[in-house]
Parts: C-alpha cells; structure tokens; sequence
C-alpha cells in the first residue's frame, strides 16, 4: 500500500484544542463585524435622511405647522421644534455611529492578532479571508 498523496507545499499540521478555540473566536468576531458593519450602514443612511430632512425643512415657510413622524403617526410641530428633534436624532445617531466604528476597529484589532497566530501556524491550510 502506498501512502495517501498530499499536495506539494502543503503540511499536515494537528489542530489543537487551542487552535480550535482561537478559529472559533475568530469566526464569532467575524459574524459580529459583519453586523456591526451593516448597523453601520443603516445609521449613515438614516443619518444621511435627516440631514436632507433637514435641509428641505430650512427651505419652508416656518408659519406653517410641519408634520413630524412618532412611530407610525404624525404630529404637527413648529418649524423651530422640528429643527430641535432633527438636531437631537442627528445628535444621537453620531454618537451611536462613533460607538459603533470603535467597536468595529477594536474587533478588526482582534482578529488581526487572531490572524497572525493562527496563519503562522498552519501557513496555506487555512483561509481566515472573507470572500
């Protein structure tokens, strides 16, 4: 009987409980990143809607009450009341927006490190990038 073939270049190398732990945690902060990643977006797009919210508010005649969205009704407000609640959202998502990015880069941070541990170990057997 002859030997089971392996690819040239490629090494058999045992994957330790460690290992296993370290490749488990990098997979948890992937799929975490990948939320954080997509709030991210979600927080821009809505932020992006005030600010146009807004601008289109300062065009108007500021006599006339402005309908203001509370979850699935509206109420009519002052133009100057408006301005203060779009202010305090837009206020609110920043802050929220922030708190999210550092998240983000804290995890990249960690996944990086993750990376190069587990990369020096098993080299080209195994793929730690997105596709």
């Amino acid at each position: 009987m002859t030997a089971p073939s392996t690819k040239e270049g490629v090494k058999d190398v045992e994957v330790e409980k460690e290992d296993q732990m370290r490749i488990n945690l990098f997979a948890r902060k992937n799929a975490r990143l990948l939320d954080i990643r997509e709030k991210i977006t979600e927080k821009e797009k809505e932020l992006q809607n005030l600010e146009d919210a807004s601008d289109e508010l300062m065009m108007g005649d500021s006599d006339i009450p402005v309908p203001y969205q509370v979850g699935e009704t509206f109420i009519h407000v002052k133009e100057e009341e408006a301005q203060e609640i779009m202010e305090k959202a837009k206020e609110r998502l920043q802050e929220e927006l922030t708190k999210l990015k550092t998240s983000s880069e804290t995890i990249e941070g960690v996944m990086t490190h993750l990376k190069v541990q587990l990369y020096s170990k098993f080299g080209d057997n195994i793929n730690l990038e997105a596709e």
